[in-house]
């Protein structure tokens, strides 16, 4: 759009923009800096106004592809920082193939757009270009805008279809070959004994996915609802530990709460949703003969939860990664892979909604160590208070 924008503002004036070189023969190139503050001789005080104002990058060319001018926006977008840049072929300065070809067809009267891939101090960026030639003049008018963060949301648009398509699509299946298969055998008991539970399984399985998938929707639409409340962190933490006690025992897996009591200003139900979450995770990931830890212990103004267990752990690679949506470190290192990678994200929004934040630690084959770190809650004269506020994340 905004390359649209600057088409429009720019059109039928843009051999104004080059009523003068700003590099004589024989004058050392300026600097980006000093061209930016540079006017541009036109007569027109009002474009020139626009130029400088406009956040879309301008960069004017003469007949033989050499930088004649650049404004404030563009020597941000193509990152020339302090380098002289006027009177210089645009391949020397902007290291991209495609945009001077570009350039140069432009010169022999063939306009262009599209995306530009650059590579620069701050990374991979892509870039919106026009290049268009001038009427009237022998120059190419080159109109950039920097679209990496579209880019980037198209990309996780995508993955995120991709993903969930991929985690219906395998119950569905499942599900759909096993009704055929009952149906074949004409309501067999046998089958039905034997295919009616799996298919409940598979169900339940799909029913949590769209249950997190709306719950991560809210957290990043800002809707997470929480229900605040004076809060003990190890309250809710020994409640939820003994629903986990008999998996625990039936994995062979040691189950402990160790510290004391640690108050925050919470949502007990969220509270006890990052609970679970996390001593799920820990039990899918810890071998018999291994140990899940929970620790909650207030210090220094804050209210710490730590849950960790001597599994498999996480490797180098994937430790910045495991908070993202749909991200399994390796579901053939876990005891169950029924996880979705829903799990840590949903997490980390809750925290972050109750104003906390949460970090992963691990040694791969040593074990995982999350550790959750909360506001404590502030003083109240008397009960508990309990309110519904609709939070930002």
């Amino acid at each position: 759009m905004l390359l649209e924008l600057a088409l429009a503002a720019v059109g039928g004036t843009a051999a104004g923009f080059i009523v003068a070189r700003a590099v004589a023969a024989g004058t050392p190139p300026a600097s980006a800096a000093d061209v930016a503050e540079r006017q541009v001789p036109a007569a027109d005080s009002r474009f020139e106004q626009l130029l400088r104002s406009l956040t879309v990058g301008i960069v004017t060319l003469d007949g033989a592809g050499h930088i004649d001018s650049v404004n404030a926006a563009a020597a941000t977008i193509f990152e020339f920082g302090s380098r002289p840049v006027l009177g210089r072929a645009i391949i020397e300065v902007v290291p991209s193939f495609d945009l001077d070809r570009r350039a140069r067809e432009a010169l022999l009267g063939h306009p262009s757009r599209g995306r530009v891939s650059l590579n620069g101090p701050s990374g991979t960026r892509m870039l919106a270009v026009a290049t268009i030639p001038l009427d009237g003049s022998e120059g190419v008018l080159v109109i950039a805008t920097d679209e990496t963060r579209l880019h980037e949301l198209e990309q996780t648009r995508r993955d995120f279809i991709s993903s969930v398509s991929h985690e219906l699509r395998t119950p569905l299946s499942s599900i759909n070959l096993m009704i055929e298969t009952i149906l074949a055998n004409d309501g067999d008991q046998e089958a039905l004994d034997l295919f009616l539970p799996r298919v409940k399984r598979e169900v339940d399985r799909m029913v949590q996915l769209v249950e997190d998938l709306l719950d991560l929707a809210r957290s990043e639409w800002g809707r997470l609802r929480l229900r605040r409340e004076d809060v003990d962190l190890a309250s809710v933490a020994a409640n939820i530990m003994k629903t986990f006690e008999p998996r625990a025992e039936q994995l062979g897996v040691k189950l402990a709460l160790e510290g004391g009591a640690a108050r925050i200003d919470g949502d007990p139900d969220r509270l006890a949703q990052v609970l679970v979450n996390l001593i799920d995770n820990a039990l899918r990931h810890t071998p018999a003969g291994g140990s899940v830890t929970i620790e909650v212990e207030q210090s220094d103004g804050a209210a710490i939860l730590v849950v960790r267990d001597t599994g498999v752990g996480i490797p180098f690679n994937d430790l910045p990664h495991v908070f993202e949506r749909f991200y399994v470190v390796d579901r053939s290192r876990a005891r169950d892979s029924a996880g979705t990678g829903l799990g840590l994200s949903i997490v980390k929004q809750i925290i972050e909604a109750h104003g906390g934040t949460i970090s992963a630690d691990s040694e791969f084959g040593l074990g995982a160590t999350f550790r959750c770190v909360f506001p404590v809650a502030k003083a109240t004269a008397g009960a508990s208070r309990t309110r519904t506020a609709e939070v930002s994340t």
